[in-house]
């Protein structure tokens, strides 16, 4: 299969002075596509997430959305098509392939390339999880294309997809255009993006595509899959309550304060970049952009100033309540509620209120 041809270098532009016309060669790409990212027959839910996004895309561009299915035949890749068209989807792109059993990057990469060059959408969004991440970047570089990684938010601005990420180490946030390259490639990481409503009456087209790759062609072999017996239990990312604290508790023995407020309202236990950095707990609690990006219905921010590094990784959260001594912390500019007060104070009087507003219904229920 011929490789698309590849434009011309783009110019070097500022924002109010970039070329906005878009190479004739290049305006044939049109649509927004998703890789459904599955495995051991479950979708990520980020695919549903991104698909929710691409939708709002798509609509601003008016184009059509296209989920990207890869796997084997006996996948149910015709189940995935179907939800996918219920959050959002247009239609599906499916390779099948015994090849595709499991991920390995080289016919991952070679059905996605070719996928790409057949039918040329303009915007393609992956997962920024370890596999997404690691397709992203095989793909975008066998394209010669541009990618915008760990994007905390996606826009239209023209025709050009405006992603946006922290950079200096979160403490500001670009937005990043590929202009004269298609397709536009970014990568978002799990909760990032709501997810959108279930229309199960939805319906949409499958377009199947043959790999034409065979075993002998791919250099890594998939020999078994070993399940980790001692996997980490911690799932901050879809944990409904989380209590998380910084560094302004203070010292290791405070954090205490933390996991007893955690242990009463059932929740998860989170911890800003310095806190995992000083040895107070796993690196797996750390929330933020070098962390885990949280959605819950309840964040409880305790000696947390609020840094842009750790805001985007849980601004997305239904109810925001914030603890800090200082009234300027950054955190109360978009905390829904705030406390100026001590936390090693505050976060007791927390504590034993929700216990005993739990044991008064207890109580009532026996």
């Amino acid at each position: 299969m011929s490789e698309a041809p590849k434009p011309a270098a783009p110019k070097a532009a500022g924002r109010a002075g970039r070329n906005t016309e878009l190479p004739e060669h290049l305006k044939a790409y049109k649509g927004v596509w998703v890789f459904i990212e599955h495995d051991r027959g479950h979708v990520h839910p980020v695919s549903w997430e991104l698909m929710g996004a691409a939708r709002q895309l798509a609509d601003k561009l008016q184009v059509d959305v296209s989920g990207v299915l890869l796997g084997a035949p006996d996948d149910p890749l015709d189940s995935y098509a179907r939800e996918a068209y219920a959050y959002g989807a247009d239609r599906c792109y499916v390779v099948r392939d015994p090849v595709l059993k499991g991920y390995r990057n080289e016919p991952f990469t070679k059905g996605l390339t070719d996928l790409v060059n057949t039918h040329q959408p303009e915007i393609m969004l992956l997962g920024a999880t370890t596999m997404g991440r690691d397709l992203a970047g095989s793909v975008a570089t066998t394209l010669g294309t541009g990618l915008t990684a760990d994007c905390t938010e996606l826009n239209i601005d023209g025709r050009a997809l405006a992603a946006t990420r922290p950079t200096f180490g979160g403490s500001l946030l670009c937005t990043i255009m590929t202009l004269a390259y298609r397709p536009q490639m970014a990568t978002v990481r799990p909760r990032v993006m709501s997810m959108p409503r279930r229309d199960d009456s939805r319906t949409g087209d499958v377009v199947e595509m043959p790999l034409a790759m065979i075993e002998t062609d791919i250099v890594t072999k998939l020999l078994d899959f070993i399940p980790d017996a001692n996997r980490n239990t911690v799932n901050l990312a879809y944990a409904d309550v989380i209590v998380t604290g910084g560094k302004g508790l203070k010292q290791p023995d405070n954090f205490r304060l933390i996991w007893d407020l955690a242990r009463v309202l059932g929740a998860e236990v989170g911890a800003t970049r310095p806190v995992v950095q000083a040895g107070w707990v796993e690196a797996e609690r750390q929330v933020g952009q070098t962390g885990k990006t949280v959605r819950p219905k309840l964040y409880i921010a305790a000696g947390v100033s609020g840094a842009i590094q750790h805001r985007v990784g849980m601004e997305g959260a239904d109810v925001i309540v914030a603890i800090n001594t200082d009234p300027n912390a950054p955190i109360f500019d978009f905390a829904h509620y705030g406390i100026v007060g001590n936390a090693m104070q505050v976060l007791p009087v927390l504590t034993q209120t929700f216990r005993n507003h739990l044991d008064k219904r207890i109580r009532k229920v026996a």
